[in-house]
């Protein structure tokens, strides 16, 4: 909108650090509250406290709403947001809820899934798969809870079970595929986890009888 009589239109990126002359200051403060509010607002703290400047200059807060509630999003949620690998692994020991500890685990799996042709990648996909596992019977019910009784795909298991297979652990594999069937869960092919633990077997040596 372009500016009509009485607006002030402001380059803010070559303000940056200016303040106004004294004199003016105490005109503007003395003769319209309203005015001084308005630059005060757009300038910022024209007293030239450097703690209230970066105050003013943070990023707004961001809410989310989980299990019918609304709160400020905390580094765990922010993390996850960010795709940033290094800050989902800063924010693993972050205390959060059950749905945004969900997200940042299988975000985690998943990035470090992607690159497991580096061995510590893998051996940090494997690590914070296990750590899904381990959590996710308490994981469940507020994802239910979440999606309306359903539980969303998680593509974890179904990751955890190939990186295994591809070292040889074919019978942890199996057994993480099993997991993943007692919750009911699915995978992204037509078979299902039981086809995949079809297929993982298929890949077993056979033992040879004695």
């Amino acid at each position: 909108m372009l500016p009509g009589r009485g607006a002030f239109v402001f380059d803010r990126p070559h303000l940056e650090g200016h303040t106004l002359p004294t004199d003016c200051s105490m005109n503007m403060r003395s003769g319209s509250g309203a005015m001084w509010k308005i630059l005060t607002a757009i300038l910022g703290d024209t007293s030239g406290d450097p703690a209230k400047k970066a105050e003013s200059r943070q990023d707004p807060v961001s809410y989310v709403t989980r299990l019918g509630k609304t709160a400020p999003a905390d580094e765990a949620w922010l993390a996850w947001m960010s795709a940033d690998l290094d800050r989902m692994l800063g924010a693993l020991n972050t205390r959060t809820n059950p749905i945004d500890r969900h997200f940042l685990l299988m975000a985690i799996v998943e990035r470090t899934y992607k690159q497991r042709s580096d061995p510590q990648m893998a051996q940090t996909c494997a690590r914070v798969a296990e750590l899904h596992l381990a959590e996710f019977p308490q994981i469940a019910p507020a994802l239910q809870k979440e999606f309306d009784g359903n539980l969303p795909h998680v593509g974890t298991f179904q990751r955890y079970a190939t990186l295994l297979t591809e070292h040889g652990e074919f019978e942890k594999a199996i057994n993480v595929c099993r997991i993943a069937l007692s919750f009911g869960l699915k995978d992204d092919t037509l078979s299902g986890f039981e086809g995949r633990i079809e297929r993982i077997r298929k890949k077993q040596p056979r033992t040879l009888p004695d």
